[in-house]
């Protein structure tokens, strides 16, 4: 009997070359759950369609993920076989059936991401493969008025590092919200949709803001139409981002 299932995942990224599945390795997020449940269900290929594709090294909370196989077990014995050979920093935390026209990425309304940023000179030992360690003094308040200019619907090619896609890259954002968590800079992203690299390049640049090597206000050009993506900041390491949910 040919199922849809809908899976919530989460995963810390740090070994993995990313969600999507790559000839040259077996090491993604993809890839270990097709190679289980190909190895489930006898089927020489499964699909399984994640939201979006998380790059190397980034981190999932929330990840949502279907496939459709041919399978007599409930979804409750398919989670826990998926679960069994699963690697221990890959883990399925629930599990549900769909009709058949649901898919993951294509019935997504809206993503959040969360930025981590460990302000301070101190080492980090113990969250260290989950935050940018960034010691320089930021000026959150200058972060949180650039952050301001940004929220809304706009072009954000300057914030992507795809150069040859034909996709549109106007996103919304609806919000951008930054954060101090003791020794902590958190920036929490809700929006639509994220082109490649957007999050990891906006925060680049807001970090350039907090540390006063370009104003809140300069953030607005990089919106307009002849802005590219030089012009935006650095693209900051994947270790500090996290999927934390798919919104449907």
């Amino acid at each position: 009997m040919l199922k849809n299932f809908k899976i919530l995942l989460q995963y810390e990224g740090t070994k993995y070359q990313g969600w999507q599945r790559q000839d040259s390795t077996g090491n993604t997020i993809q890839g270990k759950l097709e190679s289980i449940l190909c190895k489930m269900t006898g089927s020489e290929t499964v699909s399984v369609n994640g939201s979006g594709r998380t790059d190397a090294g980034v981190h999932a909370l929330g990840q949502t993920a279907n496939f459709k196989i041919e399978t007599d077990k409930s979804k409750d014995q398919v989670m826990h076989y998926i679960n069994q050979y699963l690697p221990e920093d890959i883990g399925v935390i629930s599990i549900e059936e769909m009709p058949d026209r649901f898919h993951s990425r294509l019935n997504a309304k809206g993503k959040i991401y969360q930025y981590r940023i460990w302000n301070s000179d101190l080492p980090c030992v113990f969250e260290r493969r989950y935050v940018y360690e960034l010691p320089d003094k930021l000026d959150i308040d200058a972060m949180r008025a650039a952050a301001g200019h940004l929220v809304g619907k706009h072009d954000f090619k300057a914030f992507t590092s795809s150069k040859k896609s034909k996709k549109s890259t106007i996103r919304t954002i609806n919000s951008i919200v930054v954060e101090c968590q003791g020794k902590e800079v958190v920036l929490t992203y809700e929006g639509d949709g994220f082109l490649y690299h957007m999050v990891r390049i906006i925060t680049g640049t807001l970090i350039e803001v907090g540390r006063g090597t370009r104003t809140p206000k300069s953030v607005v050009k990089l919106l307009d139409k002849d802005a590219s993506r030089e012009m935006a900041g650095a693209l900051v390491p994947a270790k500090g981002l996290c999927l934390m949910e798919v919104r449907y």
